[in-house]
């Protein structure tokens, strides 16, 4: 079975071999994901409470990572912003997902005339920019977390299918498949019991990988204003607001945020990255 993991053009490959990093990582991922989950009752303020007398001011015992312009709570926003920054991905990698194993699985099953369609079709889509669709459609739909999810997941669709397709392509090759075709079972019931199963731990390496990508996508969105609602805490619009902070020099509003995207981004690329390894030794 192929383990390739699709991906981005002109972004790095990021390879780890030491379990030690893998370990970092995913403890990493692990505090990101609780801090979203606890950020209403762990978060020392509300994270939209302003106190213009307060503004810019630097760390301290009643902030501990300071405030922003507008006299908020940095860290408060940094905790609640972790649900934004990671809801939005997890809405891409979900519906990416599940339609491109739905249309590879088709595609390598069904062959002949349907395949070329759908392949065809998958390749006119990354042949768009899906940042570029994001801007057009939230564009027309107006801000807000919905109309990106879904061009980025159209985005990322192609991706997922094409890996499921060769990786189905192989299984179908196997003597089992052939085994139970004959004992008489559905071409349906093979690839939901057998199939499907077998190709999982690939199509989740790549979709990990993917998430890290739809991450950072989603926060440039949200740093063009094109993202979430003005008032809404999120990694990417923190970046955005703390512009003016930089020019003043007191650049923590901004750049702690901007930390939080690029750690989340690698550390979910070397967990990714790791599982694709860890199947392809357990494969061979």
């Amino acid at each position: 079975m192929s383990t390739t993991v699709l991906r981005r053009p002109g972004l790095a490959r990021i390879r780890t071999t030491r379990a030690p990093l893998q370990h970092l990582c995913l403890g990493f991922v692990a505090l990101v994901v609780l801090a979203a989950v606890l950020a209403p009752w762990i978060a020392p303020y509300d994270p939209n409470r302003i106190e213009l007398g307060n503004a810019l001011a630097g760390p301290s015992a009643d902030h501990l990572l300071g405030v922003d312009a507008s006299g908020r709570d940095t860290l408060a926003r940094l905790l609640t912003g972790a649900r934004t920054s990671l809801l939005g991905p997890l809405g891409v990698v979900a519906f990416s997902t599940l339609a491109g194993v739905a249309v590879g699985v088709t595609a390598a099953w069904r062959g002949g005339w349907l395949d070329s369609v759908l392949s065809r079709s998958t390749e006119l889509v990354f042949a768009f920019p899906g940042m570029l669709l994001a801007i057009l459609i939230v564009s027309v739909y107006g801000e807000g977390l919905l109309a990106p999810v879904i061009a980025l997941a159209i985005a990322y669709l192609p991706y997922v299918s094409r890996l499921t397709r060769s990786l189905v392509l192989a299984e179908r090759g196997r003597p089992y498949v052939e085994a139970y075709q004959v004992q008489g079972h559905s071409g349906l019931q093979i690839c939901l019991r057998h199939v499907i199963p077998a190709v999982t731990p690939v199509v989740l390496a790549q979709s990990t990988v993917n998430f890290g990508y739809a991450l950072i996508d989603l926060a440039g969105l949200s740093f063009l204003g094109l993202g979430v609602p003005a008032l809404t805490p999120d990694w990417g619009r923190m970046v955005f607001d703390g512009q003016s902070a930089v020019q003043h020099g007191y650049p923590l509003s901004a750049v702690l945020p901007c930390a939080a995207v690029v750690l989340t981004v690698v550390a979910f690329n070397v967990v990714g990255e790791r599982w694709a390894d860890q199947v392809a030794r357990r494969d061979r």
